[in-house]
């Protein structure tokens, strides 16, 4: 039995940077195989929060008169090793829009105690506010269900994963053509040609299943091959990595697959700039625009957006409204709304003011494999290198099981376990995939898998 590997450094020359762009690209890797490309928060282990001076809501809320935002902005932090895709996850939040909240945060390796913004609030888009409302800029889904005669409308919202480049989310007006639940994907020839090329060969049919990329429901729209669905790969909700599908976290899209009925209108719109009316004035939301512009351009746009808000709800004129700060605001594209009226307090200010928001549990289970072989992924001399593969694995889709392990003032990062040789082999060949990481397939005592 083989208990020992030979040491071979992971980390020697990466820093931070390196670990930034392969966070990015094993996020993107994850999703190629599907239409569109689950640690446990615990807070009943943790000192409660202070109760936030109004309810707490999700992600469903009550449409209110002369208004355009829904929602609040709050604050959380990070408790034990948390990365920021489980506090989006716990939150309804995507990976671009805690990205952008949070700049200069590890989202793999976050320092324990570090305050998070929450990106709870959001600008409603310019639509009619009737059936799916989908905001490619903002990588969000709004649904607004039809109210019973004299109850109050509402709103529910969730993150979504979109179209990445060369296989844009269209945009205009369909509907929900219809509805499948335990959906097999028809594989497109262009896809299986994509990942024959990769080396990575698809069946012309992927049946129901954890590896199945459009997750436990599909909404077919009137546009051929373009779907609502879930997705067997959660890290990419929030970002631009599908074939142009729209993918929801699988908490998500089971509800919003019941409550839609077929029929339902479907809007797709591209609104990286958002201005309306909330309980702060008159707030600016501002998101990476899909195409960007020139700065005169985006000025002249928002110039504009700021007069429509200002004519809708018949408020103050324009000389009420710190252009300069609207402009700053939409250059720096935070994703959430900020005030823009004259005499607005500080962003920091601002956001140090903000409620926060009580513990959620992440929806993420960490995995739990079997067996006695495992993927032995080397010895790090950095334990934050170690820590963020670690992550990086678990946050795979379907997750892979792994743990760091101090070994003679080192980290060794151990892959499984897995029940035999050539699952742990076909292990192997995953992580080079996805995260372009070499290991092998090794065979490990009970007692020295645990450290023993």
């Amino acid at each position: 039995m083989n208990t020992t590997a030979a040491p071979y450094m992971h980390d020697l020359g990466r820093g931070p940077a390196y670990y930034l762009r392969l966070a990015a690209a094993c996020l993107l890797l994850a999703a190629l195989s599907g239409c569109a490309g689950w640690g446990a928060r615990e807070p009943a282990q943790l000192a409660p929060a202070p109760l936030p001076p109004e309810p707490f809501a999700l992600n469903s809320f009550e449409l209110q008169e002369n208004t355009d935002v829904v929602g609040r902005l709050r604050h959380t932090t990070i408790q034990a090793e948390e990365t920021l895709l489980d506090i989006a996850r716990a939150y309804d939040l995507g990976y671009d829009e805690i990205l952008a909240a949070n700049p200069g945060v590890d989202p793999w390796t976050p320092p324990t105690g570090r305050r998070v913004m929450l990106p709870t609030a959001h600008v409603l888009p310019d639509t009619p506010r009737e059936g799916i409302v989908i905001n490619l800029a903002a990588r969000r889904l709004y649904y607004y269900p039809p109210a019973p005669h004299g109850a109050p409308r509402r709103v529910i919202t969730h993150p979504i994963g979109i179209g990445r480049e060369g296989w844009a989310t269209p945009l205009g007006r369909t509907k929900v053509a219809n509805k499948r639940a335990a959906p097999a994907w028809t594989v497109p020839a262009s896809i299986r040609r994509e990942h024959a090329a990769k080396g990575d060969p698809l069946p012309a049919v992927v049946p129901p299943g954890p590896e199945n990329p459009l997750g436990s429901h599909a909404l077919r729209l009137g546009w051929s091959s373009i779907l609502i669905h879930g997705t067997s790969k959660p890290a990419g909700v929030g970002m631009r990595v599908s074939h142009g599908c729209m993918q929801l976290y699988p908490e998500d899209i089971a509800p919003l697959f019941d409550a839609v009925p077929v029929g339902t209108p479907v809007t797709v719109v591209d609104q990286p700039y958002l201005v309306g009316l909330g309980a702060d004035g008159l707030v600016l939301e501002a998101h990476e625009p899909l195409h960007p512009a020139a700065a005169t351009r985006r000025e002249t746009v928002v110039t504009g957006l700021i007069k429509a808000a200002i004519a809708r709800h018949r408020v103050a004129d324009t000389a009420h409204v710190d252009l300069s700060l609207a402009n700053s605001y939409a250059t720096g594209q935070a994703g959430y709304p900020l005030p823009i009226s004259v005499g607005a307090p500080a962003i920091d200010d601002y956001r140090a003011a903000l409620p926060a928001a009580p513990l959620l549990p992440t929806p993420q289970a960490t995995p739990v494999g079997q067996g006695d072989w495992y993927v032995d992924l080397g010895r790090f001399k950095s334990e934050n290198n170690a820590r963020r593969l670690v992550a990086m694995l678990i946050h795979q889709g379907p997750p892979i099981p792994a743990a760091r392990q101090p070994q003679d003032g080192q980290y060794r990062v151990l892959a499984g376990p897995y029940p035999s040789k050539t699952a742990a082999a076909a292990a192997v060949r995953r992580i080079k995939r996805d995260l372009g990481e070499t290991g092998q397939a090794i065979r490990l005592a009970p007692t020295v898998a645990l450290g023993g």
